[in-house]
């Protein structure tokens, strides 16, 4: 995949940004000359219909620290950054959005963190140039709701200007529309997330890709994210810990209907009093759901068995030679 290694890899996944990306290139040229390493430009264009295709032929031909990765169709900006990782060459990773609001000055400062014992430096649009009531107040509504489902605290998870160290990319499967949780996947396999405050410019050229209904699908993705991160190797724990709440809710319900039956046996009907019908409900649900749980858990083992996914992700071997079954 990697012919050669090089000090440095920024990443950008495009969409119709034929307007933007003249100026955001220039600007990223100068930085990245500035700090006197190894880099490539990894233009990912996602099915763009606006020449934005043919500029990054253009570019390609006369540098060839451009690289472009041209997707046959538009699969959507997961794909397009995991398209951009697979092809690139860097041992630091640097993502950024190519509509010209991230600034590429906030590179060295990503840069110079990751170099401090972190794997993971993640920016945050302090001040964002964006309407207030369609993208900042959901995107905090989000990063809140990220937070308290995660564990992990950072200002602004939706930030796509981040540095990553090429070793933890490696570890990361992404699918669906989960970019947005690439720190929090991270975290889960033991990396070091920092945060740096990053500059935020207006949209200058283009149309903005941004709905409101990007922030519900991020609230959607949640349940598979905690799933996938906390409960992958144990989905039993999560579907029959729900079950048995089920189940005991079930009980209370029951124990209240045989309760009120007891304080007046002649007059008070078991079948007309409607807790008795829900703590039938609550037990048929917690059944099912310890039944869910045990079909999670064949499937999680023919996931790993199957592809031979380990359930585990080591840093450093120390004096360990290499097995049949560490390569495998």
């Amino acid at each position: 995949m990697n012919q050669s290694s090089l000090d440095l890899s920024v990443i950008l996944p495009v969409y119709n940004e034929a307007e933007s990306l003249p100026p955001l290139l220039e600007g990223l040229a100068l930085v990245l000359e500035q700090l006197e390493c190894s880099y490539e430009i990894v233009l990912c264009d996602d099915g763009s219909q606006d020449g934005t295709r043919d500029m990054i032929r253009e570019w390609a031909s006369r540098d060839p620290r451009i690289k472009g990765v041209l997707l046959r169709r538009n699969f959507g900006q997961t794909a397009a950054i995991t398209a951009g990782v697979d092809h690139a060459c860097g041992e630091v990773v640097v993502l950024m959005d190519a509509d010209g609001q991230n600034d590429p000055k906030d590179i060295p400062s990503l840069i110079e963190k990751l170099n401090h014992g972190y794997d993971i430096v993640s920016g945050w649009r302090r001040k964002r140039k964006d309407p207030f009531l369609t993208k900042v107040l959901p995107s905090k509504f989000a990063n809140w709701i990220i937070a308290l489902a995660t564990g992990l605290k950072l200002h602004d998870h939706g930030c796509t200007l981040k540095a990553y160290k090429r070793s933890i990319l490696n570890e990361l499967s992404l699918y669906g529309e989960m970019h947005r949780f690439i720190s929090i996947y991270g975290h889960w396999v033991g990396a070091k997330v920092g945060e740096v405050e990053v500059n935020h410019h207006p949209r200058k050229q283009g149309k903005s890709k941004y709905s409101v209904a990007k922030t519900f699908k991020v609230i959607l993705d949640l349940p598979v994210l905690i799933l996938l991160g906390s409960y992958l190797t144990r989905p039993m724990h999560l579907f029959g810990g729900a079950g048995l709440v089920s189940i005991l809710l079930g009980v209370f319900c029951w124990l209240l209907v045989i309760y009120d039956k007891l304080q007046d046996v002649v007059n008070n009907k078991v079948h007309r009093n409607p807790l008795f019908l829900v703590g039938i409900l609550m037990g048929l649900v917690g059944i099912q759901m310890l039944m869910l749980g045990l079909l999670a858990e064949l499937l999680t083992r023919v996931y790993h068995e199957s592809q031979r996914k380990k359930t585990y992700a080591i840093e450093e071997a120390l004096n360990v030679g290499s097995s049949p079954q560490a390569e495998s």
